[in-house]
């Protein structure tokens, strides 16, 4: 079955890019990829599952994920690119740099794990969470997933913040089908023990106040990853960008135009 992957292009410079996570579409980049575009050619993917692209019956894994990523660096004729990934992107990003090597330059892992037993679970209030959001009333839960995904105090000071990313997740809703489709793929997900295949230049950046997934993480990736780095956002959320997207641009940017010769 050939599976439709919706992208776009943006600025030009180095290839780079940006896969998203679960239940997000290419516009969860909206408050980065212009500032990025100013130095980047930004390709941005709508993952199987969600916005443009096409759902095709589940469960979905990773590694299908990441070869839907590889089909758009052909689309877009692009011989090599950086590539960051985010939460669920971020584990597709660890299966494209592992499965293609030659193709990614360097790697940005942003708040999202290594997956498999030896890593650390989800947050204990995602997960009851989880469990909750199916006897819920549909908006409610939707509103409870956008503010579990940022860091307290945001959700408190800045409700507008909250608003502007639910109108986005209402506009490109999932059927429940494909949202368990791609959580499938990240519950599925295990690099653990291939994390020291990954030969590109990576840097790990990771939100203190992740309630989606266990910032601890960000230290099994640096520690096994044999070129990496950690940075940590401290009081960010699991969309920390989303918090404080022109330290993300600078640091990511920094890191990505490093002159390492």
């Amino acid at each position: 079955m050939t599976v439709r992957i919706a992208w776009e292009r943006r600025g030009a410079g180095p290839p780079l890019v940006l896969v998203h996570g679960l239940g997000y579409a290419r516009w969860g980049w909206e408050t980065v990829a212009a500032s990025l575009a100013e130095r980047f050619e930004v390709i941005l993917v709508d993952n199987r599952g969600i916005g443009e692209s096409d759902a095709p019956p589940g469960p979905y894994t990773a590694a299908e994920m990441a070869e839907d990523v590889l089909r758009v660096f052909d689309a877009a004729r692009i011989p090599r690119a950086h590539v960051v990934g985010t939460s669920l992107g971020g584990m597709i990003a660890q299966e494209v740099a592992l499965g293609w090597p030659d193709r990614v330059g360097r790697l940005v892992l942003a708040c999202t794990t290594p997956g498999g037993p030896s890593a650390y679970p989800l947050p204990e209030g995602t997960v009851r969470l989880m469990g909750e959001a199916p006897s819920l009333d549909p908006a409610v839960a939707l509103r409870r997933f956008v503010e579990n995904a940022l860091a307290p105090e945001t959700v408190t000071r800045r409700p507008e913040l909250v608003e502007r990313i639910l109108a986005h997740r209402v506009a490109t809703a999932q059927t429940s089908v494909a949202w368990a489709a791609q959580a499938a793929a990240g519950a599925a997900f295990d690099a653990f023990d291939r994390l020291g295949r990954i030969t590109q230049p990576t840097l790990v950046v990771h939100g203190t106040e992740d309630r989606v997934v266990d910032v601890r993480n960000s230290a099994i990736l640096g520690e096994r990853i044999p070129d990496a780095r950690v940075e940590l956002f401290p009081g960010g959320g699991h969309l920390f960008f989303w918090e404080e997207p022109e330290r993300f641009v600078e640091t990511v940017s920094a890191f990505l135009l490093e002159d390492r010769a």
